[in-house]
């Protein structure tokens, strides 16, 4: 710490953006917080030596060598929003490497690739995708989300059981690692670092852009709603039971995403069919949910994605708020029983949430995420079918008792589960600790360990849940363990 704007990393940060407006920000600028931190969970604080916000890939390249120079961390931040807040707040005294000037964007018509600027929101990424072929990729519905967290992360959303995760996607990228490098990676090109940046980039650079594969937009889509308002929720233990049957079948079409929100007032279920209503009919899936409404769009990519962020805004917007977040993620063995899930709606019925504003949001995954071998990249939830996302909101400040609420309702569900959940880093949790990193990134963590001490040994890209590099003697111990086990074979 101890940065300031006439400190030896500002002279040096000043020093690229060469008199340019708009380019830098220290603590001491008006409206720091409110301007330029930004913090999107206000219950989160943030307290950067810097901000930057770079026009180029070598705005960036220059702004990690000033970092590296004055012995100080970062974090990137894609120009949306994110719970995290830099990674559930950071470090006090990190330089934030915000890429929201970064837009550019390009559609090659041969293959189909786009090549997207790092700070754009997922809502100019639809868009653009639109107006350049129609085209359509799988991401979140929230529009305010930048591609680059989003998609260095996992990135799910309703066509991922149909295309895969937003990473999924990616087929290159360019990125500046901890050296100042502005390097490319890919399957072919820095392969190990691209097994990196798909699932815990945050860790590993700051990518500038991407290169995506996409798909034509769907034609016909259903869409699917049910609610049930003013009721106890353990009244609606059964709705629950139906809809999670459901999304545990192996079996299920993947032209199907759908998801679950609790609220105050009751339950919505929403869900997407892309594909015809005879087609969707002929699935067997409206005989298995409740009786709900059904709306065709035909041919219309856009209003589809519109309506999947209005739903997203029941619980989740661009609206800067103090509030508390959850999460566990559950394999199809690991879903909740009939017992379990009445204790659930118990817990929500029984006790004092401090807030009228709170959500609790099962996701159906799997499909064709579980295609891609769990050690293709760092994402490594291939093999969970359900998510579960809680959110209590201060109105108007976040209180205990809310907190409390949520860490209770979290333990509840994991108490009716024999197994200890983990959870996936998009659904980042504040509250897992030292158990953060074994939890998102489990069965890669050793990898990601081996190949953080090669690309950032020093951890220039850091957050309190980020990857750390492997210790020395974690290494050497690594290296006779590896040893051991060529000998073994070689006996064997």
């Amino acid at each position: 710490m101890g940065q300031g704007p006439s400190s030896p990393l500002a002279g040096c940060l000043n020093a690229v953006c060469n008199g340019r407006t708009g380019c830098v920000a220290y603590p001491d600028t008006p409206l720091y917080q409110v301007a330029w931190v930004n913090r999107y969970n206000l219950d989160i604080p943030v307290n950067p030596a810097a901000v930057t916000r770079p026009d180029t890939a070598e705005d960036v390249a220059g702004f990690v060598k000033c970092a590296a120079s004055n012995n100080v961390q970062v974090q990137a931040k894609s120009g949306g929003h994110s719970y995290a807040n830099f990674g559930v707040g950071g470090k006090d005294g990190e330089l934030v490497i915000d890429l929201k000037n970064m837009q550019h964007f390009s559609m090659d018509t041969n293959t189909w690739q786009a090549t997207i600027g790092a700070g754009t929101k997922l809502g100019d990424v639809t868009d653009r995708l639109h107006k350049n072929g129609k085209r359509a990729m799988a991401h979140g519905t929230c529009p305010g989300v930048g591609i680059g967290g989003h998609a260095t992360i996992g990135g799910l959303g309703p066509s991922s059981r149909m295309w895969g995760s937003c990473l999924d996607h990616v087929m290159e990228v360019e990125v500046v690692t901890a050296d100042g490098k502005i390097q490319r990676a890919s399957e072919k090109e820095n392969s190990d670092l691209f097994f990196a940046l798909k699932g815990a980039g945050a860790s590993y650079g700051v990518i500038t852009e991407f290169v995506m594969k996409t798909h034509p937009e769907p034609g016909s889509v259903v869409q699917y709603s049910f609610s049930l308002t003013f009721g106890k929720h353990a009244d609606m233990a059964d709705v629950f039971e139906q809809w999670q049957t459901l999304i545990g079948d192996p079996d299920l079409d993947r032209r199907f995403g759908t998801e679950i929100v609790m609220h105050e007032l009751g339950l919505i279920i929403t869900a997407t069919f892309y594909g015809t209503e005879d087609e969707f009919k002929a699935t067997g899936i409206p005989d298995k949910i409740p009786k709900g409404k059904i709306s065709v769009v035909i041919d219309d990519w856009l209003a589809v994605l519109t309506q999947q962020a209005q739903d997203a805004a029941l619980y989740l917007s661009d609206i800067r708020s103090a509030f508390t977040a959850r999460s566990l993620a559950f394999k199809s063995d690991e879903l909740m029983s009939k017992d379990g899930i009445s204790k659930m709606m118990k817990y929500l019925d029984d006790q004092d949430r401090g807030t009228l504003i709170w959500f609790l949001i099962f996701d159906a995954s799997g499909g064709a995420i579980g295609d891609v071998p769990m050690n293709a990249t760092a994402y490594s939830h291939r093999d969970k079918v359900m998510f579960c996302q809680g959110y209590g909101i201060g109105i108007p400040t976040l209180t205990q008792t809310t907190k409390d609420f949520m860490n209770g309702l979290i333990d509840t569900i994991q108490g009716t589960v024999p197994q200890t959940l983990t959870t996936y880093p998009g659904y980042v949790d504040p509250q897992l600790g030292a158990g953060a990193q074994q939890s998102y990134w489990g069965p890669n963590l050793d990898a990601l360990g081996r190949i953080k001490s090669q690309w950032d040994p020093k951890d220039m890209f850091h957050n309190p849940q980020s990857v750390a590099p492997l210790t020395l003697n974690a290494r050497q111990e690594s290296s006779a363990a590896s040893s051991i086990n060529k000998r073994l074979l070689r006996i064997l």
